[in-house]
């Protein structure tokens, strides 16, 4: 079993078995998903979606999974944020971000033409979700226009990547 694979499994047994972890699980892997460079060592998705699927097979209380899930994604993108705010441009040429710049480049040109809407897009999309919150701190996205798409994109994200499991 692949090694990425192998941790999803565990972390979704655990969950199953110590369900009142769930909310808390869930809060740290959609934070770790929202974070620059980190997304890639999370298999945050994989296991997101296996735990939405115990909501409905394992009798998981929907709605403190999702606001789980919400605070982690809104949590991650402000640090994201944050980050990007505090070293601007030099951020880029950092490490861990300077091993990525395809990353970082894509994410900067989809800002600049997107602006706050952007991070709201930009949740939605596996590529671009950790490291467009990241440029908008960059490009000094006025706080409150980034808050209002990272809190109402974390809201949406959150319910569709969980939903599935609770309604089957």
């Amino acid at each position: 079993m692949h090694y990425f694979e192998s941790i999803a499994a565990d972390v979704i047994a655990f969950v199953k078995a110590n369900q009142g972890w769930a909310p808390f699980i869930v809060a740290l892997l959609c934070f770790a998903e929202s974070l620059a460079v980190v997304s890639f060592f999370v298999p945050a998705t994989v296991m997101l979606v296996g735990i939405g699927g115990l909501i409905g097979s394992a009798g998981l209380d929907f709605w403190p999974v999702w606001w789980g899930a919400v605070i982690g994604a809104i949590l991650g993108d402000w640090l994201s944020y944050v980050v990007g705010y505090y070293f601007k441009d030099t951020a880029h040429h950092r490490w861990p971000l300077s091993n990525y710049p395809e990353f970082t480049k894509n994410a900067d040109v989809f800002t600049q033409k997107w602006g706050a809407f952007g991070v709201f897009i930009g949740r939605f999309s596996g590529p671009l979700r950790a490291f467009v919150p990241l440029a908008a701190g960059i490009f000094a996205v006025p706080h409150w226009k980034f808050q209002l798409a990272n809190v109402s994109s974390a809201i949406v994200w959150a319910f569709i990547l969980l939903a599935p499991g609770w309604g089957l």
